[in-house]
């Protein structure tokens, strides 16, 4: 059987804190059923992490890589390798949000359809974006 992960449980567990609460995520996390993260979790978590904790993006990202790496987590649409692609994005500088990652990385799973943007730091790495700017 698989379930879905919510955001609450997966910063319970990277925080471990609360105890009680980071006690049952570290035993939901460390179990043996397949999990499953839908990408908007994994935005949300970082942009949790980065404004509420002040964690550093090396640190989001390194942490999130991890958790995507275990051997019991899905991230739901996406290949493992291409959800570490899109937080790899993210990890040199504030340029790259999260959410536009996981927007880059659907598109990738898609079959590389094109991104509309009016964003001038949306991610074009192997993916066209037809960027409307003024």
């Amino acid at each position: 059987m698989s379930s879905f992960l919510d955001t609450s449980v997966i910063l319970r567990y990277l925080i471990d804190e609360p105890r009680a609460m980071a006690d049952l995520a570290t035993e939901i996390m460390e179990g043996s059923e397949e999990l499953l993260v839908a990408p908007v979790v994994l935005a949300e978590v970082a942009w949790v992490l980065g404004s509420l904790y002040r964690r550093s993006r090396p640190e989001i990202v390194d942490g999130l890589i991890d958790l995507v790496r275990r051997e019991n987590i899905t991230v739901f649409g996406l290949d493992e390798q291409l959800a570490v692609d899109a937080l790899l994005l993210c990890r040199p500088s504030g340029r790259v949000s999260f959410a536009d990652a996981f927007i880059w990385a659907a598109a990738r799973a898609s079959g590389d359809l094109p991104i509309y943007s009016f964003d001038a730091r949306f991610p074009n790495v192997e993916v066209e974006v037809r960027r409307f700017l003024p």
